[in-house]
């Protein structure tokens, strides 16, 4: 195990025994589930919100993943193959048990900057899920927007922004594009701080 410059594991070096995997090796699965475990339940639960089935997905995430072991076409990185039938689990279960965000795609429209005779009635500003996280006082307001997301754009904000996976990576566990990725997360990224906005200048304010 080791890691990067700033300080981050590198997830390249945990990589399991692809080809210990694929023979059919149980040692070799039992290590992957010890291994993959904590990280995967994160996400499907930032995804559903519900402990219990969170649980229920992530075992059914594994029962699958040996089952289909024979259809990993290694076109990618056997874990985002794996994670992808995670998130794919924990998307369907959103939908079937109808709990729903506060926002859809029109919401997340209006949330986007004023546009007018070719130019922003006001300028995009950039922003970075991760440093606002670092406050603690702001880490629950932000997670609370972000769950108010439409699926789409909160699966690739808890994927890129929080669990730092790659564009390529995001876009073959969503089976999208990396362009789709891109758009989606800027967007994602403006509604969030459309959102968070007028809380926190009012927390600034109150500071003073």
């Amino acid at each position: 195990m080791t890691e990067t410059a700033r300080g981050h594991i590198d997830k390249t070096s945990l990589e399991p025994d692809l080809e210990a995997l694929l023979a059919g090796d149980e040692k070799a699965f039992e290590l992957l589930v010890a291994q993959e475990s904590p990280r995967l339940f994160r996400i499907i639960h930032r995804i559903l919100g519900d402990e219990e089935e969170s649980k229920n997905i992530l075992q059914e995430t594994f029962l699958q993943a040996f089952q289909r072991m024979h259809t990993f076409r290694r076109e990618s990185k056997f874990t985002t193959w794996l994670y992808a039938i995670g998130i794919n689990l924990a998307r369907g279960s959103l939908r079937k048990s109808k709990r729903m965000t506060s926002l859809d795609d029109a919401d997340v429209e209006r949330l986007q900057p004023s546009f007018s005779k070719g130019m922003f009635v006001e300028s995009p500003q950039s922003w970075d899920p991760l440093k606002l996280a670092e406050r603690t006082d702001r880490h629950k307001f932000l997670h609370q927007a972000i769950d108010k997301l439409p699926e789409d754009y909160k699966a690739i904000v808890i994927l890129r922004d929080i669990e730092e996976h790659s564009t390529e990576e995001v876009a073959k566990m969503l089976n999208i594009t990396g362009g789709a990725v891109r758009v989606r997360l800027h967007r994602a990224r403006v509604a969030l701080r459309t959102m968070l906005n007028t809380h926190f200048q009012y927390q600034s304010q109150s500071s003073k």
